[in-house]
């Protein structure tokens, strides 16, 4: 997790990080870290001619600075590269291109293998959505007991699921974050410390005042502001996606700029139906 006070230094030796090979770098018995709080899952902004625009990253990076969040072999040494250029943990996503052949054990040793090679704690990170594979409980509960994993990313939106993993890993020093704005409220009241949520990208200081008012037990206040984020929540996740999250930064104040493809850029229909979910609730 790359705050906005180091991305100036770590973006000049970030592409020749990237490209080493550092492999046999372990990492004894790990540490661990707080990582609660609200996290902007940050989208990387693009030239026309699609390229990364670092100087466009760096001035998204800066403004959100200002809001109160806390911020295989080939994954091996991924994490190794981050933790090289700063990098205060990882968080790892479940492989899942054999995903029938993903099972519990596959899982577990994947995570194991990265855990024990990496210098930084592990976050897992379960995206059923894009990867169409849960990271199973028993899974999780197994790999909570590892000294270098710190806790789960849980983006399912089952929050059945994620109250049985906040309960059975409750003897670990183990730390579960929803995966979207849409469900904080109910991740919090099941024993959840925080999210990464795509909705701070543009209402940051909204969803960390869901998180103040959580954590200070006003829930009456919390379910009124939590109602007012569904829809522009689910605009720029499931329903509009990527395309309709940048455009709702530009709208705000940051720099969303173009799509890569094969993603598209809205049409003028999409564009007028997110400016109303927006709007009906009152944030534009």
């Amino acid at each position: 997790m790359l705050g906005p006070r180091v991305w100036a230094s770590v973006r000049p030796e970030l592409s020749k990080a990237l490209s080493k090979k550092m492999r046999g770098w372990a990492s004894g018995e790990g540490r661990k870290i707080d990582i609660a709080g609200i996290y902007p899952p940050v989208t990387t902004p693009f030239t026309a001619t699609a390229e990364v625009d670092y100087g466009k990253l760096e001035e998204n990076l800066h403004k959100l600075g200002t809001f109160p969040f806390r911020a295989t072999q080939a994954t091996v040494e991924m994490t190794l590269s981050m933790a090289q250029v700063g990098a205060d943990a990882v968080m790892v996503v479940t492989p899942c291109y054999y995903r029938g052949r993903m099972s519990s054990a596959a899982l577990i040793h994947h995570y194991t293998k990265v855990a024990d090679l990496s210098p930084i704690p592990v976050v897992l990170y379960s995206v059923p959505a894009n990867t169409g594979l849960d990271l199973p409980v028993d899974a999780v509960v197994t790999l909570s007991q590892h000294p270098n994993i710190v806790g789960i990313k849980d983006s399912g939106g089952d929050v059945t699921r994620l109250g049985l993993i906040v309960h059975k890993t409750r003897r670990q020093d183990f730390q579960v974050l929803a995966g979207s704005a849409g469900f904080l409220l109910a991740a919090y009241a099941l024993g959840a410390v925080g999210g990464v949520c795509a909705l701070a990208n543009v209402l940051g200081a909204q969803v960390c005042q869901l998180e103040r008012l959580c954590l200070t037990g006003q829930w009456e206040d919390a379910q009124k502001l939590q109602h007012r984020l569904l829809e522009p929540n689910t605009a720029v996740t499931r329903r509009f996606g990527i395309p309709g999250l940048k455009k709702t930064m530009d709208w705000f104040g940051y720099y969303g700029g173009p799509c890569r493809a094969p993603l598209q850029e809205l049409s003028p229909t999409d564009e007028e139906a997110l400016r109303l979910d927006f709007t009906t609730n009152g944030w534009l």
